[in-house]
């Protein structure tokens, strides 16, 4: 016989099972197999239950003590009646998921009609497809036609621009050449204005030296 302690828990943890079942069933979205195979994994947890549940109450029937005994009695109609809430709430459970089932089918059918009809209606969005893509081709062909004609512009402009740079860079090698030729001229007018300063001082020099000399002989002559 299973003990009393050990009945307790597992009647627990079978009361547990069954209520995630439950949800697991409310929230199947099928096929009908998948519903199948959990339903029989609930009937199972529910036999279970019933045989723990019979275990507690016989062991309640045996207790000496008649306080004790109606404590385990009580303890068994709960469970009873926690067990019948839980196969009202199964029986709710896979009512609410074959409706969602029934929907998703009818959903399914819907959108096949849909597929045939949008089928049906293929070739003309086809050929109305096919007619914008050539428009658009052909706009895209006008404005590659525009664009390669502005680039020709634009080359056409680039090349006219560089002519003209190049021009300006010969007017201004030209020019560099003749402020080369001034800065030589004019450093070989100052070399020589230098020289011709140092030779009219080399000049007043002797002529003062020739006339101090001249004073010396005839105001000291006898020096």
């Amino acid at each position: 016989a299973v003990p009393l302690r050990v009945c307790h828990q597992e009647i627990v943890k079978f009361d547990l099972e069954i209520k995630a079942a439950v949800q697991d069933i409310r929230d199947c979205p099928g096929p009908l197999s998948a519903l199948t195979e959990l339903n029989a994994a609930v009937k199972e947890k529910f036999r279970q239950l019933r045989d723990r549940i019979q275990e507690l109450e016989q062991m309640a029937k045996e207790q000496d003590k008649e306080s004790e005994k109606q404590a385990l009695l009580r303890e068994v109609e709960n469970h009873k009646k926690q067990m019948l809430s839980n196969q009202a709430a199964w029986r709710k459970a896979n009512l609410a998921c074959k409706i969602a089932i029934d929907n998703s089918e009818k959903d399914q059918l819907l959108q096949g009609r849909d597929i045939l009809r949008q089928r049906k209606t293929t070739k003309e969005s086809l050929a109305e497809s096919a007619s914008n893509i050539t428009e658009s081709l052909m706009g895209i062909s006008r404005m590659m036609s525009q664009q390669v004609q502005q680039s020709e512009e634009t080359v056409q402009t680039l090349a006219n621009s560089s002519r003209t740079i190049l021009e300006a860079n010969e007017e201004f090698k030209s020019m560099s050449g003749t402020i080369q030729l001034g800065r030589k001229l004019i450093t070989k007018y100052n070399r020589r204005e230098l020289t011709d300063k140092l030779l009219i001082f080399l000049a007043l020099a002797l002529f003062l030296a020739t006339v101090l000399y001249i004073l010396k002989k005839r105001l000291f002559p006898f020096l």
